[in-house]
């Protein structure tokens, strides 16, 4: 049985330009080119557009010559939505801090956010998309109604990656991620990221997420890179085709 290891990289952004070529430039030496997936948001917090920084649309293509999947990741990064459901409330104010954009909007401004999210990345990546992931992997029902419409290949939470259309279930498993808005939400990540070392070793898949906020604090960005670090030696870093195709 041959393991993988799926890494992406969260909010690729020019609003966060800096951080993501520098994570880049460290995932190129540790895993190789092309081998980390590219989470692309159309209109970082609407200050952002991807297609109005030539510099950074070059990186993108780039990256994405050399095999780095690319993937819709909302459209705004930001939540604007009225939560009615307690539970959706309940996610929306201690899961992320105002960025389940997917959270909570109805099918026909989910549907337009994401054609219209889709036809910009597609544009700057000079490529089809692979998949739709949503921003703090959090989404609605009548947001989910409008992935599985639209026609994406697959979709992932923090515990699987599945195809919206039919639910097939194509790999389960936690992701390891990273929190560094607080002291507590960094040690907790740390924690976490030195056990999966030895409790997802056998898992066939194993997932990593990295946000360009990662890099703001020193011990979480090295634990990163030694969790990538330790996970290739044993799984095979892959884009998402290898487990969904």
């Amino acid at each position: 049985m041959t393991r993988r290891l799926l890494v992406t990289l969260h909010d690729v952004s020019p609003h966060h330009s800096e951080a993501v070529r520098a994570i880049m430039d460290d995932l190129a030496g540790l895993i190789g080119p092309g081998r980390c997936g590219l989470l692309l948001v159309p209109d970082f917090h609407r200050v952002a557009r991807l297609d109005r920084d030539a510099g950074f649309v070059r990186a993108i293509r780039r990256w994405a010559e050399a095999g780095s999947e690319v993937f819709l990741h909302g459209y705004y990064h930001l939540d604007s939505a009225h939560h009615s459901d307690p539970a959706a409330a309940l996610k929306a104010r201690h899961l992320t801090a105002g960025e389940g954009e997917f959270l909570g909007l109805a099918y026909s401004e989910a549907a337009r956010r994401l054609r219209e999210g889709l036809q910009l990345v597609e544009q700057v990546a000079a490529r089809p998309v692979s998949g739709f992931i949503a921003p703090a992997w959090l989404y609605g029902p009548q947001a989910l109604a409008a992935i599985a419409d639209m026609g994406f290949a697959c979709v992932e939470d923090h515990f699987r990656v599945w195809h919206p259309a039919t639910g097939q279930v194509f790999e389960r498993g936690p992701v390891i991620t990273y929190a560094t808005r607080s002291r507590i939400r960094a040690l907790s990540s740390l924690a976490f990221s030195r056990f999966a070392k030895f409790a997802l070793a056998r898992q066939r898949t194993v997932r990593l997420a990295i946000h360009p906020s990662d890099r703001a604090s020193a011990p979480v960005y090295r634990e990163m890179l030694r969790r990538i670090a330790q996970f290739s030696r044993t799984h095979v870093p892959a884009g998402y085709a290898a487990v969904t195709g």
